[in-house]
């Protein structure tokens, strides 16, 4: 099947055309019948997010800097083109040449959060994919999912081909160049999933078989083969340095939600936030020089023509170079471009440099206490004291800032009503802070907006075995902090938002679920449920009938905790942190113990093994 660029009177019909015709700045471009693997690389979700995100970037460039293979791209489409797609049987197809998906060699999805799970059914309907991994035969591309929900690929393991566990830059070659010996040697999709099940990294479902107890838990889960791996150690990328990164980045038509140059200059954390699963899984820390950061930022800025540049990571502060950097950067600053910092801790010198690089009159500071007391900050290993956020605060405030914004988490571990009514106390304090400032040195009243998410526990956590808090719960003790919060002193500086908990439940039950949610999965996605992320889009009506019609029990997911001792849907996949670290951590939140960031201590946590060393083991 040749091309399928849509016509002008679909482009017409639909809602932001520009998503689905290519030829953006710095694409790709190649012959086709010049390759021997053709890749598409699939975001699931609609092109403004899909293009945002930096994982694509790297490896699209990566992929393509190699002779023997085409990337291209696909995004979900929108309601209106899925549509006009299903009934007029045009199936899906790449941005870069038109071709349909179901054309390629491989399918690759990253999969970035649970609640985009139907859109992934979505691409596998358009395309004319079966659902059913053991459905297809040879004349459909090999289905691969990687990124962060791929450390419990469970609840899609019927739809996927192989995961890739871990760092797309250090095994993709191995994998290609074996795809390729087996298809001159003839062989087909299960020679080439059998073998690829043995290259580090590679998980492949099929190959493997799952008991359950009378109880709902799982009772075993082992290969099906003697020569297939019990344990599917991660992949990560120890010179980040020397690593693939894309200097002629993808511009896009349409403005979508990062529309900048992003320099990652470092992955992995040294802070161990218990709820936080990237904490975690991209341990250990790896920071890449500044020379190159430098010269990356100059390349990337004359090849986009953005003008901005956003430094990415999970904690800025953190990164060792990070003044050297900065004081480099400035020079772009002087030319009008802007220069954005999130992932800052608010001490002095980070408000300093903000100050440098931000217009404070139009920006806003962020805080992430994420628990109202100190004892539940200690729970969940914040790292983060009252007299921090105050002291903070009071910079800022110094500085000209008068919006903070202020995240917390609802359902936390051990939460208790007066760790709620604490959230609000909190902020009014805050607000206290601004007004002690005089009069003619403020820049008019202060907004303080209280944001809170509720508590999902997630694989490879200290937190993996708590349990949740039912749907009414949850906004039982939003309304916990909305009440106290009018009782506030200043409470017309305070303003209040929560988010939805039904999403939650759902983020809930697939964070932690096993391969029984395939079929929930499958029937929600029959019912149309797309882009669930959506607040506008989600429908929980549809999602609870699915589940009642599978008879699958949200609440055996949710509510249960976990025991110690119990095997969890995700434990054959080693990601370099400990179980036994887990289950010490977890201990140590039960009694509000906090664990100093990595530079302080090592905390034996195991992840040191990935760089050849060995993790100071702890006996206290």
């Amino acid at each position: 099947m040749g091309k399928l660029a849509l016509s002008d009177e679909i482009l017409l019909k639909i809602e932001k055309p520009a998503r689905y015709i290519g030829n953006e700045y710095n694409m790709a471009r190649k012959d086709p019948a010049k390759v021997a693997i053709r890749f598409a690389m699939c975001f699931p979700d609609v092109y403004e997010i899909g293009m945002s995100h930096l994982g694509i970037q790297i490896l699209y460039d990566m992929f393509n800097k190699r002779e023997d293979v085409y990337c291209e791209r696909v995004y979900s489409p929108w309601h209106d083109l899925h549509e006009i797609m299903k009934e007029r049987n045009i199936p899906l197809f790449t941005l870069e040449t038109q071709s349909p998906v179901r054309d390629m060699d491989f399918l690759g999805v990253t999969i970035q959060y649970e609640m985009c799970y139907t859109n992934i059914l979505q691409i596998l309907d358009l395309s004319g994919i079966p659902f059913l991994a053991k459905e297809r035969g040879e004349d459909v591309p090999i289905v691969i999912g990687g990124g962060p929900c791929a450390y419990n690929p469970e609840p899609l393991a019927d739809f996927f081909d192989l995961f890739y566990i871990g760092e797309g830059e250090t095994r993709y070659g191995e994998l290609f160049g074996l795809y390729r010996s087996i298809r001159k040697a003839g062989g087909g999709r299960k020679e080439f999933l059998r073998a690829a099940c043995r290259i580090p990294g590679i998980y492949v479902p099929s190959l493997y078989e799952v008991s359950y107890k009378e109880d709902g838990t799982i009772a075993s889960f082992a290969p099906k083969y003697e020569d297939v791996p019990a344990v599917v150690r991660k992949e990560a990328e120890m010179d980040v340095t020397g690593a693939p990164y894309p200097e002629k980045p993808l511009v896009p038509f349409l403005k979508v939600t990062q529309d900048r140059v992003v320099l990652e200059v470092m992955r992995g954390c040294i802070r161990g936030c218990r709820f936080c699963q990237a904490g975690m899984i991209y341990r250990p820390l790896r920071e890449r020089g500044v020379d190159v950061l430098k010269r990356r930022a100059k390349a990337m800025l004359e090849s986009t023509g953005h003008e901005e540049i956003s430094l990415s990571s999970l904690s800025s502060s953190d990164y060792s170079g990070l003044e050297e950097l900065l004081e480099s950067l400035m020079e772009f600053k002087e030319k009008g471009v802007n220069i954005s910092l999130p992932s800052l801790r608010i001490d002095a010198f980070s408000l300093d440099v903000m100050g440098k690089v931000q217009d404070v009159r139009k920006s806003s500071l962020t805080f992430a206490p994420e628990a109202g007391t100190q004892r539940l900050r200690d729970v969940i290993n914040k790292g983060l004291t009252e007299e921090d956020i105050l002291h903070g605060a009071g910079l800022a405030f110094e500085g000209g800032w008068q919006k903070v914004k202020l995240y917390f988490m609802l359902g936390l571990p051990t939460e208790t009503k007066e760790d709620r009514e604490e959230i609000p106390r909190l902020a009014d304090r805050i607000a206290r802070r601004y007004y002690e400032i005089p009069k003619d040195k403020r820049n008019g009243k202060c907004q303080i907006t209280i944001s809170t998410s509720f508590f999902v526990p997630k694989p490879f956590t200290p937190f993996q075995w708590a349990p949740m808090c039912p749907k009414e719960e949850y906004l039982a003790r939003a309304k916990d902090v909305n009440l106290e919060m009018k009782a506030q002193l200043n409470h017309k500086s305070l303003k209040y938002n929560w988010h939805e908990a039904d999403v939650t439940v759902l983020e809930g039950v697939f964070a932690r679920g096993d391969r029984r949610l395939g079929k929930v999965l499958l029937a929600a996605y029959r019912k149309g449920c797309m882009f669930d992320a959506w607040t506008e889009q989600f429908d929980n009506g549809k999602w609870m009938e699915a589940f009642r019609e599978c008879g699958v029990s949200i609440d055996f997911y949710n509510l249960r905790a976990r025991d110690l001792d119990e095997i969890l849907p995700w434990d054959f996949i080693d990601c370099g942190v400990s179980k036994e670290f887990l289950k010490k951590e977890w201990g140590r939140a039960q009694n509000a113990e906090v664990t100093p960031n990595c530079r302080e201590k090592c905390a034996g946590c195991g992840a040191m093994r990935l760089k050849g060393g060995v993790c100071l083991e702890h006996k206290d």
